[in-house]
């Protein structure tokens, strides 16, 4: 599993990319968690099987998900507060939740 987290510039998502990761391992799970920008977004959905959105990305949402679409991609808006989760277990939750099915479209 690929999960790319993007932001404006590339420094809030690689923080979220990073909780991400260590929640993963921290449960002996096996995921790929990328920061990127908006500007990197169509090299890289390419190899994305989850986008997260940074909250502030929300007017660019419907362009974001037009774009995965075509390949299958899933694309989720991060909640406003997702920067205070600095363990990441609750953007982990918000993977595991997207991922289930029925399949979520958007975060709270």
């Amino acid at each position: 599993m690929r999960i790319l987290v993007v932001c404006g510039a590339g420094a809030s998502s690689t923080f979220v990319a990073q909780r991400l990761r260590r929640a993963a391992q921290t449960r002996g799970r096996e995921l790929s968690a990328v920061a990127g920008t908006e500007q990197s977004l169509p090299t890289d959905l390419e190899r994305a099987d989850l986008v997260l959105v940074g909250p502030h990305l929300q007017h660019a949402l419907e362009s974001i998900r037009h774009d995965a679409g075509p390949r299958g991609t899933r694309v989720v808006l991060l909640p406003p507060d997702i920067f205070a989760d600095l363990d990441g277990t609750r953007t982990l939750a918000l993977v595991d939740e997207t991922l289930t099915p029925p399949y979520r479209e958007e975060s709270a």
